[in-house]
């Protein structure tokens, strides 16, 4: 079995490593690895393939920034003549970037079947790129392969047939837990200078709380408030560093701004935060895992399960709102909600074993 493989971005690299570990380990299964270059930088990219020990990239397309028109057609261009080349027996894409629905719609085009990973996750807000680019992309799949029961449910109510939809776990969370003991040497509070403090955490990229200044004056003002009561460190995201520039960080003693952290550095920080405050579906998984308090500057998530069952509270774009949930994480004392079903760090094993098994008939796990 060939499969050709694809990550372009960041939340990317974290879902494709478990896979490229467990298609090492198995006889018979070839991947041919493609970095579309949608993330491109040292911190952003190359970092993070070497501390997951992610293979090199068979090629880079290089694609880089562009809007997403412009980024979706050139990936398409590029990962064609690759597609045509290798004749793969499936495509395996992840997440919801670009990168996703540009080369799952190139394979299924050229009648290369598609197995989408983080399939029917859905937040119901079509304003959000990322929500166009799931639905299409679990649309044109083959396999679905799941992380949560929403999913499933979600699927089933598109009219997706059964026999395509697996409930597998989530390969985020097989490669957070095969990193702990590596993340756990991670010397970044010491370089902070947060050693036998309590901190927080902020991330901040999606383009409607940044883009926006008068959203991220008030998520700032909030923070505001909050660093007065402990310190905070902020890896900027690129396109976030831009939109900082008419902010007055200056007037935040208390926010310890950063460029993006590698892998090993960012999971040291989470794991050991007293609250996390985000936009990123991602971290709110892996807060749940670990036990953080989670507060998601947004309105809404694809992921209710970190809600449901994990530490996960979706908070909104209100200061006073955030202030206040803030507030009240501080003065509890830390709690830890349940870790979802097959959330286990074998999520990657499941996949491969369906496609091992069904590559051309595929079966259902979902139930």
């Amino acid at each position: 079995m060939k499969l050709v493989v694809v990550a372009g971005a960041r939340p990317n690299f974290m879902k494709i490593a478990p896979l490229m570990w467990e298609i090492q380990r198995r006889d018979g299964v070839a991947a041919y690895l493609v970095h579309t270059g949608q993330h491109y930088d040292e911190r952003m990219s190359r970092l993070f393939f070497e501390e997951l020990a992610i293979p090199r990239p068979d090629v880079d397309l290089g694609v880089g920034s562009a809007s997403h028109a412009v980024q979706t057609a050139e990936v398409m261009k590029r990962f064609e003549p690759v597609v045509l080349e290798q004749r793969p027996d499936a495509v395996l894409v992840v997440g919801d970037v670009n990168s996703t629905i540009a080369c799952a719609l190139v394979a299924v085009k050229l009648g290369v079947p598609v197995a989408h990973v983080e399939a029917g996750l859905r937040s119901f807000d079509r304003t959000m790129p990322e929500e166009i680019n799931r639905i299409l992309t679990d649309a044109i799949s083959q396999w679905l392969f799941v992380t949560e029961r929403s999913g499933v449910e979600n699927l089933r109510r598109e009219g997706i047939p059964a026999d395509r939809i697996f409930l597998t776990g989530n390969v985020m969370i097989d490669t957070l837990l095969a990193c702990r003991e590596l993340s756990r040497r991670s010397t970044i509070r010491e370089d902070l200078h947060l050693a036998g403090r309590e901190f927080g955490v902020l991330t901040l990229h999606r383009p409607a709380n940044v883009d926006e200044p008068g959203v991220l004056g008030g998520i700032l003002a909030a923070i505001g408030r909050i660093q007065r009561e402990l310190p905070i460190v902020f890896p900027v995201h690129p396109r976030t560093r831009k939109a900082l520039e008419s902010q007055n960080l200056a007037a935040l003693p208390g926010l310890i701004v950063t460029e993006p952290l590698g892998y090993l550095d960012f999971m040291k920080l989470l794991a050991e935060a007293r609250l996390v405050l985000t936009d990123s579906g991602g971290i709110q998984e892996e807060t749940t895992v670990l036990g953080v308090p989670c507060l998601t500057l947004r309105n809404n998530t694809e992921r209710p399960v970190t809600i449901d069952q994990g530490t996960n509270r979706l908070v909104g774009l209100d200061p006073q709102r955030i202030v206040a949930a803030a507030t009240r994480v501080l003065l509890e004392p830390p709690g830890a909600g349940r870790v979802p079903d097959l959330w286990d760090g074998r999520a990657a094993a499941r996949i491969i074993d369906v496609l091992t098994a069904g590559i051309s008939t595929p079966g259902s796990t979902a139930d």
